[in-house]
């Protein structure tokens, strides 16, 4: 079944000075895609309040969640999130990982960081540094997901920026991770995916995974990333071993509306990769 791609412009989980360009670059990608296949979630203009929670906007996240919910509520088949903050995934996981409750599915998070913090040990409180945390069943009560993921099913992919704390994280939890250095070669990283026994596969895509010399319209750029080649090369292998349940393609901001053309092109690519007809290893004629 062909993908539909749900456009969330949401700002509110960023902490970044570009946080309003997540809402104009997420239209830019919008029309590059095709508009039958397109729905688009309202995200309040407003910043919303924290409420005591140590989340900064959290009204506004938690009205974000509930319209896309709705959304996707009434979308069948695999789902193709384009954000707006990484906390767009929010929605987009719980729901793909409903979609194939009788399978176990693996999370591979593409990301320069870990997203691992929490509203106490947050520097900045901005949620975007928090969702995978979340996801995992540690974050504020009114964000975590029903039935959160277990840290086995999840594969940090190209982080190469942790705070102490998420560090800390990652060693109790034993959190796997794939680190740029041996993304040379994408075999590693279906071989991690392999050890957590999933048969299905959810992809996140946070664009600061992504070498700064590769693209500019990112609000925290970290040195010694992937180029757009392997990350589009990692893609394609995930998927020649594994079906997609969902994909997500989050923090495009680039400095000026003007230069979202720039960085366009490598985005389309990598949705290209998370699209296009693929023949699985188990289905090749011999």
């Amino acid at each position: 079944m062909p993908a539909t791609f749900v456009i969330v412009p949401q700002w509110q989980g960023s902490g970044s000075s570009r946080a309003m360009r997540l809402v104009d670059s997420a239209s830019a990608i919008q029309g590059d895609l095709p508009a039958a296949a397109t729905r688009v979630v309202d995200v309040p203009v407003g910043a919303g309040e924290s409420q005591g929670t140590g989340v900064l906007r959290f009204t506004a996240l938690q009205s974000v969640l509930a319209n896309q919910q709705r959304v996707l509520a009434s979308t069948a088949g695999p789902v193709i999130t384009i954000g707006g903050d990484c906390a767009v995934e929010l929605g987009a996981v719980p729901h793909a990982l409903a979609s194939s409750a009788e399978s176990t599915t693996a999370l591979v998070w593409f990301d320069a960081h870990g997203d691992l913090n929490s509203p106490e040990s947050s520097p900045s409180h901005a949620f975007h540094g928090m969702v995978l945390r979340t996801l995992l069943g540690d974050g504020p009560a009114g964000l975590v997901p029903d039935s959160p993921l277990s840290p086995t099913q999840v594969v940090l992919a190209g982080t190469r920026s942790l705070d102490d704390d998420e560090a800390a994280f990652v060693d109790a939890s034993g959190l796997r991770v794939v680190p740029s250095s041996e993304l040379q070669q994408p075999a590693s990283l279906v071989e991690a995916i392999a050890r957590t026994g999933a048969s299905r596969v959810y992809i996140h895509v946070d664009l600061d995974v992504l070498d700064p010399a590769e693209i500019d319209g990112v609000g925290y750029p970290e040195p010694f990333g992937l180029s757009v080649q392997q990350l589009v090369q990692a893609i394609s292998e995930i998927r020649a071993s594994y079906p997609l349940v969902g994909a997500g393609i989050t923090e495009f901001a680039p400095s000026t509306p003007e230069a979202a053309s720039d960085d366009l092109p490598s985005i389309l690519r990598i949705i290209s990769a998370l699209t296009r007809p693929v023949q699985r290893a188990e289905e090749k004629t011999p």
